[in-house]
């Protein structure tokens, strides 16, 4: 059984030197960090102009990292994996178990 999910990988130079992969894999990891931070100062926005504006900028950023991460991975270079329902489950007890102490 196959627990990957993914496409056919585009095979890129190897080497010393840096490649088309390992370019967007870098622009990925910004985006993710930039979408991190926005969504931090959304909760720290002093006032309502200021809050729009970094909401602004989140949606275009969080839309771009999505955009980045669908290129990757139709390129094959973004692998997904598959669990079973039995881990799905599993961590499905985990977290309402977690919730029902929260709420405890």
């Amino acid at each position: 059984m196959n627990n990957e999910i993914k496409n056919p990988k585009t095979e890129v130079k190897t080497g010393i030197n840096l490649n088309d992969k390992d370019y967007i894999t870098n622009l990925l990891s910004s985006l993710k960090e930039m979408v991190k931070n926005y969504a931090v100062a959304l909760t720290e926005a002093s006032n309502e102009y200021l809050y729009q504006e970094y909401n602004n900028m989140f949606l275009e950023y969080s839309k771009l990292q999505r955009d980045v991460y669908e290129l990757m991975f139709r390129k094959g270079w973004y692998v997904l994996k598959k669990d079973d329902n039995m881990e799905i489950n599993k961590k499905y007890q985990t977290l309402n178990q977690e919730l029902t102490e929260l709420n405890g």
